[in-house]
């Protein structure tokens, strides 16, 4: 702040407060409307990410939070905007990732008809999508604001906010910001009382531990956790990565959607769940099959309150309260699992998922095995999607980032887009199918103006096979499966990108290795042909 004018315009010192705040880069498209937000943009330092449709630069903002763990900002302007965004702002929030919408509003609507991008209620539209949307009347507010939404992504469950100011006040001159005053040293609980759950977990013989994306950073914990009581395991599709299989020989993987899931965990006796809603994204069924005592431990009070079935819940971040739990639990309890039963349950899980959907898990495995363990995944609403999320075991946790809950096609190029941009040169890569792929599409062109080392891995099977299947299933006439594809390499050309449409497994992982090396992002063309099935 040493060189910041005492006055200037708010939209200004918005982009100020927030690099002084910690933020470095913002998505977006300048508009008539916003275009204040972008006078102090270069003297700010902050790097702007010019997005082709404003549902990309939410996406963007979506990616670049999740890899880096920094909250991503997006600019809009009025209206359209606003709700190109409320896709992303929705997935945000089913996902639980810090994003803040800046946008601007008309300075009155009550008696004014015929404006530009005018709405009804702006702000009461995009609340149906975030966890709180405010309009900014004065600088202080705006300020307030700011800083609320800041604090609130460290300390509270992650969600998307947002904030409008009317054009007019964003063109109006504003006194400086005030200096940062709160400093979060923690985000936990420092004694979580965890006396009941530990009454439980030491006098269970099959204790159950399910992960999901909310115990991501509790890794190291949750594996002592587990060796001590003898646990068997599983994680949720967000909690891949927690427990690795080849360390972890109880570990049941991703596998909760397989029906026989159930039949595991009726014979489980305790169950720990940390970090998981167990929604139906994660079951895709009614009955989880479990019988016994529920243990819950979640940062989120709604969470906690919504589960009849739990007879201890715990308020709190999960470092915290499964570092306790360990600290006072009587550990060296003999596993009564075995290790052969998760073996031969996994192996007949995945010769499940390889007759659901021939031909995708022997892709899978050659991309696992010649991708670095670093690299960061983005995947999009595709068969190839669903398969991997089974059967991929990821090596660390919270490097696989797909649109669960809110479930929206287009999102793996985008976001992967924002999450390049955010952790530089580890390796990124974007997952999406033909169809899925379409409706982010222009996005490609931001790929290659900000020459990203990018593998877009396209999964191209010809139709919407996954509802051509829901169709069969239901008896219902296959219809308006099947949409004309571009020609992918003349496409890719025309952005001036690397394409390649690899003709086996061995030339796939060619392909994928070399567009790690790129200057540029590369269009890599999957076809069910690689393994001819």
């Amino acid at each position: 702040m040493a060189n910041c004018p005492p006055t200037r315009p708010l939209g200004a010192q918005i982009s100020a407060m927030l690099a002084d705040r910690g933020i470095d880069t913002v998505f977006g498209i300048p508009g008539v409307h916003n275009l204040e937000l972008y006078r102090g943009l270069e003297q700010s330092g902050l790097h702007h990410v010019l997005a082709r449709h404003e549902q990309g630069a939410g996406f963007m903002a979506d990616g670049y939070a999740r890899a880096t763990g920094k909250p991503g900002v997006a600019f809009v302007i009025t209206g359209p905007g606003l709700t190109n965004i409320m896709t992303p702002m929705g997935q945000a929030y089913s996902d639980s990732v810090p994003m803040l919408v800046i946008s601007s509003c008309l300075d009155e609507t009550a008696a004014t008809r015929g404006q530009l991008h005018q709405m009804r209620d702006q702000r009461a539209a995009a609340e149906t999508v975030c966890d709180w949307s405010q309009e900014a009347r004065t600088p202080e507010a705006a300020y307030a604001l700011i800083d609320r939404a800041l604090v609130e992504f460290e300390t509270l469950r992650p969600r998307p906010k947002h904030i409008s100011v009317p054009i007019r006040r964003l063109k109006d001159s504003a006194g400086p910001f005030p200096p940062r005053q709160w400093r979060v040293h923690q985000r936990r609980n420092d004694e979580p009382d965890v006396a009941a759950a530990l009454d439980l977990l030491n006098k269970a013989r099959f204790p159950m531990i399910i992960a999901g994306g909310g115990a991501q950073w509790a890794g190291a914990q949750l594996m002592d956790l587990a060796e001590g009581l003898g646990a068997a395991s599983f994680t949720t599709y967000a909690g891949r990565g927690l427990f690795y299989p080849g360390l972890t020989p109880l570990h049941f993987g991703s596998t909760l959607a397989r029906a026989s899931s159930a039949d595991v965990l009726a014979r489980a006796d305790v169950l720990l769940a940390v970090g998981t809603e167990l929604a139906e994204v994660d079951l895709w069924r009614n009955d989880l099959g479990f019988t016994g005592k529920v243990i819950r431990v979640d940062l989120d009070s709604e969470v906690l309150a919504a589960d009849p079935r739990a007879d201890v819940a715990i308020l709190g971040d999960a470092q915290a309260v499964l570092e306790a739990l360990f600290e006072h639990l009587d550990l060296c309890h003999e596993p009564r699992w075995s290790a052969q039963e998760v073996a031969v349950a996994r192996a007949r899980w995945r010769a499940q998922v390889d007759t659901e959907r021939p031909g995708i898990v022997p892709i899978c495995d050659v991309l696992r095995d010649c991708l670095p363990d670093a690299t960061v995944v983005f995947s999009d609403m595709t068969q190839f999607a669903y398969v991997a999320k089974e059967v991929w075991d990821m090596p660390v946790p919270g490097h696989w980032h797909h649109p669960s809950g809110f479930g929206t096609l287009g999102y793996a190029l985008p976001a992967a887009i924002g999450g390049k941009v955010g952790v530089g040169d580890q390796p990124v890569i974007a997952v999406a199918g033909d169809y899925g792929f379409q409706y982010t599409l222009p996005e490609l062109g931001t790929a290659a103006e900000l020459d990203l080392s990018l593998p877009i891995l396209l999964w191209d099977n010809g139709n919407l096979k996954e509802i051509e299947a829901s169709m069969a299933a239901a008896q219902i006439a296959p219809v308006a499966i099947k949409a004309k594809n571009p020609d992918f390499s003349v496409l890719a050309d025309a952005y001036g990108i690397g394409y390649a449409k690899p003709e086996s497994l061995a030339t796939l992982q060619d392909d994928v290795r070399a567009s790690l090396q790129a200057d540029g992002p590369t269009l890599i063309h999957m076809t069910p042909a690689l393994t001819g099935r």
